[in-house]
């Protein structure tokens, strides 16, 4: 129970006196708790990881998938409670189908996420029902024309009758949406238990000035997943990893898994800089016991 009064945090539906909803607070814990996603936007493509705690050894490998393909062009990665993420999943697929049967065209990632948002918002306001147990992370490849759906080429909001989308700019997107409904745009995103260290690290690459390329995300995103798991190192897990290209990119514009051998490669760079980095905190360590 709060400590400024009894009953508060028993609804979603009531603000405390001092304007706080203590069940999104409540559900912004339970993220935390979640193994540690990031989101890296490249300038040719957006890169998806997670650090997929393994809770027993009797899993089957590779299995239980933690990042979904919500439209061929857009990927989303979760952190906090799994079914909840199953379920924004199966929404945001929806959301995807009936964008395409309504206009003709894949669903635009801002809208993806302005309509998730939404839809994650809703459960912060009712009594009956309670917030999502997770913070998403929303990456996708918008083509900045028109993609025929079936044959046909349709008109969506604020879009010609074909050709180049009025209004609209194709490229790669991120987007992180909290518990709260929130959602916001990034260059770099991280949530989960390692968020903080995650953060630190997207900070350093300077994203915003577009430098980095797709290839060199996934080699970042394995490097950062490592990092963040320090904290956490006596579990084991595995990394998860999914990339988005344009359409002249790697995987021509839709949402898939990062190659397996560029995978194992980006671990191994990864797992050599984390020894590393070991080894001089031991270093270290020895260096001011000899002082002491």
């Amino acid at each position: 129970m709060t400590s400024i009064g009894t009953g508060y945090d028993l609804l979603n539906s009531i603000f405390s006196p001092d304007g706080r909803n203590f069940q999104v607070e409540y559900a912004v814990k339970a993220v935390e708790n979640g193994g540690t996603s990031i989101g890296i936007r490249a300038k040719d493509g957006v890169v998806l990881a997670v650090e997929k705690v393994v809770a027993s050894k009797l899993l089957k490998p590779g299995a239980n998938k933690r990042i979904a393909t919500v439209d061929s062009h857009v990927g989303a990665v979760y952190s906090g409670m799994v079914p909840d993420g199953r379920h924004f999943v199966d929404r945001a697929r929806d959301e995807a189908a009936s964008w395409r049967q309504n206009f003709k065209t894949p669903i635009p990632t801002s809208d993806l996420a302005s309509r998730m948002g939404g839809y994650l918002q809703a459960y912060t306001m009712y009594g009956s029902v309670r917030p999502f147990g997770i913070t998403a992370i929303v990456g996708g490849v918008d083509t900045s024309e028109e993609t025929p759906v079936d044959g046909e080429v349709g008109s969506g909001p604020k879009c010609g009758a074909g050709g180049k989308v009025d209004g609209k700019h194709g490229g790669p997107f991120l987007y992180m949406i909290e518990p709260s409904g929130l959602y916001w745009g990034y260059y770099g995103a991280a949530t989960g238990k390692g968020r903080q260290a995650a953060k630190a690290e997207l900070e350093k690459l300077d994203l915003p000035a577009g430098n980095i390329t797709l290839q060199e995300a996934v080699k970042e995103a394995a490097r950062i997943i490592y990092v963040a798991q320090k904290d956490n190192k006596d579990k084991d897990f595995e990394l998860e990893m999914t990339w988005i290209s344009g359409v002249d990119g790697p995987t021509k514009g839709r949402h898939m898994e990062v190659p397996k051998e560029l995978r194992e490669e980006a671990e191994r760079l990864a797992k050599a800089e984390d020894d590393l980095d070991d080894d001089d905190e031991d270093e270290k360590k020895d260096d001011d016991k000899m002082e002491d």
